[in-house]
């Protein structure tokens, strides 16, 4: 059974940094794509950024592009997402989430495992 937990979330003002991690555990996940979602209060859960976990190639939501990093560390099946120039508009829920076979894919539907979320508050 695979298993997301993820950490790093807190509250921060407009233009600082954040660096979130999801530890995955349960597969061998060279077959996975892993991603972060976020969800506002009263929005739905849009997606953040992804990785495919073979080869680390990585895709973005326009609005996060630039300013968002994905990565992950293969040995110790930690996925990270690098938040810089934070502002109050990326104040959410984040979520991390899987999916096989992996694929550039950007709907909650497609996933099928996710975390309990990590809260990021941005105030400016």
């Amino acid at each position: 059974q695979v298993q997301l937990v993820e950490s790093g979330g807190g509250s921060v003002q407009a233009g600082d940094s954040l660096r979130l991690s999801c530890a995955a555990s349960g597969r061998t996940f060279s077959t996975y794509s892993l991603g972060w979602f976020r969800q506002a209060p009263g929005k739905e859960r849009l997606f953040v950024s992804g990785i495919f976990w073979s080869n680390g190639y990585t895709y973005y939501t326009r609005s996060v592009k630039g300013r968002f990093t994905i990565s992950r560390d293969v040995a110790s099946n930690t996925m990270y997402l690098e938040m810089t120039s934070l502002q109050p508009d990326d104040s959410a829920v984040y979520y991390c989430a899987a999916r096989s076979p992996f694929g550039v894919y950007t709907s909650e539907k497609n996933y099928d495992y996710w975390g309990q979320g990590t809260q990021v508050t941005v105030s400016s």
